[in-house]
């Protein structure tokens, strides 16, 4: 009844999470293509104080849209706020963090190989991870480089790639790569908290009371939502890459990371630079191309891929006797292992034939210590060499037919 509880609870805030996060989501990249699309005006419009204008038709009508240099004449009586996209989304996250990563931390949390080696440890290690990321963030933010934009986002990018380091040394690998999507997260929802929603709140107690609004508060919110909309393709990326074990098993695994998250916003560079009207094509056909090439040399065998002599494999039927005790636990038809009720991703691994026909999934999977989960099995390295050096070889007999 647990396990049902837990997975119901998973399932409902994952359904909210995913939810807020497209609201979240839209509204980031609607207000920067907005922002960015607005033209001057007529000039009688600029006597009235808009900085810029767009028309838009959507919905069956046509919309007229105008942004204020600093203020209106006098404050709406209804004013809209977009704040509880951001926190919803960050919240949700946290929770369906605390579910899985933390209720279950020696399942999902705690890497065979890691720095740490207890479920408590790795939970204290994982806040300190989150919230030391926030700090890292913040100070960067009130350092100079905040008005050199390029020079800030070479700094960022050290700092995302030294966090993706440092979480595949206390985490397990999908942990790791999650770990590095909660702290860009938290910077981004950080961003609305600290940054947007206090200018905001600043802007219009100014109007309200007849004072001049301060335009650099102004000027350093919209930076931050800048970032944000920068950051928001990679953080997505973080977050499904659970999916993916021959991401977060790679054994460059934080490599892997960094990479695809900076070609990932050099590609959502092409659509802002489109917005202000400049067409820039090898922007995003360089973050494809880059793309590319990651998976390629991410794919690329490593120097000790291929197999041992046949003597040296162990026979299918050891094979199988690994498979029922290591892998059919969680990935039987029914499973055994107390809090799965049904296969995980609807694999099922119950032989030799099974973890081949799964090559692809496993063998980045069993390589990376990732599997089984939490080796609560109790996987030997010696049976893991085996295991891995077996699943390689199955590729051999095709080789030597060419």
């Amino acid at each position: 009844m647990e396990t049902a509880l837990i997975d119901w609870l998973n399932l409902a805030v994952r359904w909210f999470h995913v939810v807020a996060g497209i609201a979240w989501i839209g509204a980031s990249f609607y207000f920067i293509w907005l922002d960015l699309n607005l033209r001057e005006p007529p000039t009688w419009k600029k006597e009235r104080g808009i900085k810029g204008d767009l028309w838009a038709i959507h919905g069956g009508g046509i919309y007229e849209v105008g942004k204020y240099l600093l203020r209106p004449e006098a404050m709406p009586e209804k004013l809209h706020w977009f704040k509880w996209e951001a926190y919803s989304t960050w919240l949700s996250g946290t929770l369906l963090l605390i579910l899985l990563y933390y209720v279950q931390a020696r399942t999902y949390l705690v890497g065979p190989d890691a720095w740490i080696e207890t479920p408590g440890a790795a939970i204290v290690a994982s806040l300190l991870f989150i919230a030391l990321g926030q700090l890292c963030y913040e100070a960067l933010l009130k350092t100079p480089l905040m008005e050199k934009g390029w020079w800030f986002a070479v700094a960022l990018v050290l700092l995302i790639t030294l966090a993706s380091w440092l979480a595949q040394q206390l985490f397990s690998g999908r942990a790791a790569y999650l770990h590095v999507g909660a702290v860009i997260a938290t910077w981004m929802a950080g961003n609305v908290f600290w940054g947007i929603i206090p200018a905001q709140k600043s802007f219009v107690a100014a109007v309200s009371e007849g004072r001049e609004p301060d335009p650099g508060k102004a000027k350093f919110a919209k930076l931050r939502s800048t970032h944000n909309n920068y950051l928001t393709l990679p953080v997505i990326f973080c977050m499904i890459s659970n999916h993916y074990p021959f991401l977060y098993g790679h054994p460059q695994a934080w490599l892997v990371l960094s990479a695809v998250g900076v070609l990932l916003a050099w590609g959502r560079h092409y659509f802002n630079l489109k917005h202000q009207g400049r067409h820039r094509p090898a922007v995003l056909l360089s973050s494809a191309a880059g793309l590319v090439v990651v998976a390629v040399l991410a794919s690329w065998p490593s120097s000790d891929s291929s197999a041992g002599a046949a003597s040296e494999l162990p026979a299918p039927a050891q094979v199988d006797a690994w498979v029922t005790r290591h892998c059919a636990n969680c990935h039987g038809v029914d499973p055994v292992q107390p809090g799965f009720q049904a296969p995980p991703a609807g694999l099922v691994i119950e032989s030799a034939t099974d973890l081949t026909a799964h090559r692809g999934l496993a063998l980045p999977a069993i390589q990376s210590g990732y599997m089984p989960l939490g080796n609560m099995t109790g996987l030997v390295d010696e049976e893991r060499t085996a295991l891995v050096g077996w699943l390689k070889a199955q590729s051999a007999p095709e080789k030597e037919a060419r």
